[in-house]
């Protein structure tokens, strides 16, 4: 007597070798709505020419030190004039050591040569100031 093992018309479950992509396409159509949704917001259709003034509240503190240059080219400390860059740069060390660092403030007028300003800036960095800012007037609203 014979048995019967298994039929061959391919009633059983055979092993399927290929990959489900369906949980891929979820996945990618997610992805698509996602990037559809956010590059509106990143790019602007609208061409917008911002204003470019800048609105700075200047902080004065005791301890910063206004350097000012007038229209012949001649240095001040607040109220001393500096007679040369060296002085300028003697003093300038003496305060360089100090922790925390006071900031220098520039002021200077607009009809000067810049050479003036940049010896400044050359002395300050010659003395290891790490902060150097420019004093400067807003410009005139709505003409």
């Amino acid at each position: 007597m014979a048995m019967n093992v298994g039929s061959g018309s391919g009633e059983e479950d055979e092993v399927v070798s290929a990959i489900n992509t369906t949980p891929l396409v979820d996945i990618m159509l997610v992805l698509l709505i996602i990037f559809l949704i956010t590059v509106p917001v990143v790019t602007t259709s609208i061409p917008v020419e911002l204003p470019k003034e800048r609105n700075e509240i200047r902080e004065t503190k005791p301890e910063n030190i206004v350097l000012s240059v007038d229209q012949q080219g001649g240095i001040y400390w607040n109220e001393l004039r500096i007679p040369s860059t060296a002085a300028l740069i003697d003093r300038l060390k003496k305060i360089a050591v100090l922790d925390p660092q006071p900031e220098v403030q520039i002021r200077g007028d607009g009809r000067a040569n810049y050479d003036s300003v940049g010896r400044i800036i050359y002395a300050c960095q010659r003395a290891g100031i790490a902060k150097v800012g420019f004093i400067t007037e807003p410009p005139v609203r709505g003409g």
